[in-house]
């Protein structure tokens, strides 16, 4: 149904493109003029969109259960394949059929997970993504709690991106639900500042999808970025080249892209609460605060400055995998436990790696302990891979380094340096076929700490 509904999208933004290359008029559809009243020589003006799905991860769930629109649902504290809430279907019924009362609830919920996302009616109890689950619990205690679905987020992550770039291709993806979008040179981008291409886009999405998304539309992705969360949900927000003070400058400080809790709380402890206060300090003082390139930077974004451009392509550094315990585990006397779930997460790391096409050769570990530090290690290999057991033996070798007498919360893996596999860097090393003294160790260690 999704392939399908797509099909009919792309079909309606085709005949929307060729009305705004040829400046017709489709009747009974709002229509976006060619740029073509601008003199050729001037360049056209700066539009960058930042379009971020509407708790897209919630919303998803709605399309599967469309009995808990309008109910607080949160989403986390873990992931399915097959969900667990079929076995209460009634005979001859639907997903759509299952009674409000057999889904579990927040209130129910023990362990550590973290919610990724929550629907608006949850939000208004303090709810947010990110927060714990057994906190949000004592704030919406009757709130619906679901598990993730990557596989259908992630077929509905691949349907909205495709429909986009059939409107404008210059698309920067920026994870599952969130993308930056070049309508710079895009027939109709700059009407009404961008705000009819946004409005097609956001249309076209929710016709084939049933998803809403906002978008904010600005000279720059720093503020576009900003924008997308003015006018949330199923919102469209424009800012213009002059706006800056009258709608940049009054925003809290934490609400620029990376600015985070502890630069906002020193930039507080300065007296400095909102951009414009930032904007009005000097550039050498920011400087001489906060360092020389944050410093430089943080003077750039509050006058709105952002030349980066729309990236289409860009390839990964690293990938990885991590997990959160339920409970507390040592390395001594949960060493099976903790070896099993090390095993699984470097097979899950090694399918990834596999999936996507790359191989790398920096290997490396990340524990969380009960007191909630963090230890690092990694290790370079002296060739590319993508094999679980490979990644397994050097992250096992990498464990051997770090001090394992406390309780641990996290457990992490991760492979760095990434190259695409058959590339000729990946290659190359391959037919060198030498092994380093980490990598023979590695070999022949069949178990770790773990």
């Amino acid at each position: 149904m999704l392939s399908h509904a797509i099909g009919r999208s792309k079909t309606a933004v085709g005949a929307f493109w060729h009305a705004c290359r040829h400046g017709q008029r489709q009747p009974g559809r709002e229509t976006i003029a060619a740029v073509s009243s601008q003199p050729v020589t001037k360049p056209p003006i700066r539009r960058i969109a930042h379009l971020d799905m509407d708790a897209f991860f919630a919303s998803v769930e709605l399309l599967r259960y469309p009995q808990l629109k309008g109910l607080p649902v949160v989403i986390g504290g873990g992931r399915r394949s097959v969900d667990e809430a079929i076995r209460h279907v009634p005979e001859g019924g639907t997903l759509a059929d299952i009674p409000i009362d057999a889904f579990p609830r927040l209130k129910d919920y023990a362990g550590r997970g973290v919610i990724t996302t929550a629907t608006y009616p949850a939000r208004q109890f303090g709810v947010g993504s990110a927060m714990g689950l057994m906190k949000a619990a004592k704030l919406c205690p009757q709130a619906i709690i679901l598990p993730v679905d990557f596989d259908e987020i992630r077929k509905y992550s691949r349907a909205f991106k495709e429909i986009i770039r059939e409107v404008a291709p210059l698309m920067e993806d920026r994870g599952v639900d969130e993308v930056y979008i070049d309508f710079t040179d895009v027939p109709g981008g700059q009407r009404d500042g961008g705000r009819s291409l946004a409005r097609l886009i956001q249309k076209a999405i929710f016709d084939a999808t049933g998803l809403t998304c906002s978008i904010g539309v600005a000279p720059n992705k720093l503020i576009a970025k900003m924008a997308s969360e003015f006018n949330k949900p199923n919102g469209i927000s424009v800012v213009y080249e002059d706006d800056l003070q009258a709608r940049i400058w009054p925003l809290p400080c934490r609400k620029v892209n990376g600015i985070g809790p502890k630069a906002d709380e020193k930039l507080k402890r300065f007296g400095i609460e909102t951009v414009g206060e930032l904007a009005a300090r000097e550039r050498d003082w920011l400087i001489q605060n906060f360092g020389k390139s944050t410093g430089a930077w943080m003077h750039e974004v509050a006058w709105g400055r952002d030349d980066r451009p729309v990236v289409t392509e860009s390839e990964p550094v690293s990938m990885s995998r991590e997990t959160t315990f339920d409970r507390d585990l040592h390395a001594v006397r949960d060493r099976a436990e903790l070896g099993a779930i090390f095993t699984h997460l470097c097979e899950k790391l090694a399918e990834d790696l596999q999936r996507k096409g790359y191989v790398g050769k920096t290997i490396g570990i990340k524990l969380r302990y009960d007191d909630f530090k963090i230890a690092t290690r990694d290790q370079t290999i002296d060739r590319f891979t993508a094999d679980g057991k490979t990644i397994r033996q050097i992250g096992g070798l990498c464990l051997k380094r770090v001090p394992l007498e406390r309780p641990l919360r996290l457990l992490g893996v991760r492979v760095g340096a990434l190259a695409k596999a058959g590339s000729a860097e990946a290659l190359a090393l391959a037919a060198g076929g030498t092994t380093s003294r980490a990598s023979a160790e590695a070999a022949s260690t069949t178990a770790s700490l773990f």
